[in-house]
This record gives C-alpha cells, structure tokens and sequence, in this order.
C-alpha cells in the first residue's frame, strides 16, 4: 500500500468486475496548510478489455463525491495530450488550462508527450 494511502492524504477508488480489479483512480488531497481546497486527480486507470463499459465515468463521480465530502471545492489533473481520457474529463466538466511540452516519457519509446492541465471546480 502506498504510505499516502496508508497516511490519509491519498485516496485509492478501485472498481470491481467479476471479481477482478478491472479500474483504479486516486485523489491526492495531502495539500499544503494554504490549499485546503484543492485536491489532485491522479491515475485513472481502466483495463482495455473493461473500456467503453462506463467505468472510468463511475470511478470519476465516486472520486468527485469523496472530494466535495473532504470540503474540497477545486480538483486539478494532468493527462497526456490527445489520449483517450482528454474528452472524457472534458464531458465531465473539466476545463483545459494549458498544455506542458515534453512532460512525460512515451510508454513505448524514448520520445516525450505533452500533458494537458485541467482543473474542475466543484461548487
């Protein structure tokens, strides 16, 4: 278990098919004393086989419900840009803030993607 998860600052959503762990989303609320109000989304994970089936929806609304509960009113994420998560955090009302070249190493290869930021504010 990660020492956020174990800590309390880390939240771990986990959704469940037959019996398998088939998707998983974080909520990083272990903020600085001055943003009591944000929190990071983090890792939002599905397994290919399990896609197009609603679950990273679900997995983002449980994440957005545990957020608001944990007063928090502002989420932030990154992703990379042009993946296949950019519009579904677009649908859910999350608002494109810019784009951060050369972010992050391609999975496959040696070259570097870009990140897209997004924040949602919640209330």
């Amino acid at each position: 278990m990660q020492p956020g998860v174990r800590g309390g600052g880390l939240l771990l959503l986990a959704a469940r098919q037959d019996g398998r762990i088939v998707g998983t989303v974080q909520l990083d609320h272990d903020t600085p004393a001055n943003q009591p109000h944000r929190a990071e989304v983090r890792k939002l994970l599905v397994h290919p086989q399990a896609r197009r089936q609603g679950i990273a929806q679900a997995l983002m609304a449980e994440l957005e419900r545990h957020a608001g509960a944990l007063g928090r009113s502002l989420l932030t994420l990154d992703t990379r840009t042009g993946d296949a998560a950019e519009p579904l955090y677009a649908a859910r009302g999350y608002i494109r803030a810019g784009v951060i070249p050369g972010y992050c190493r391609d999975a496959h290869t040696t070259e570097l993607d870009s990140t897209t930021v997004m924040y949602k504010a919640l209330r």
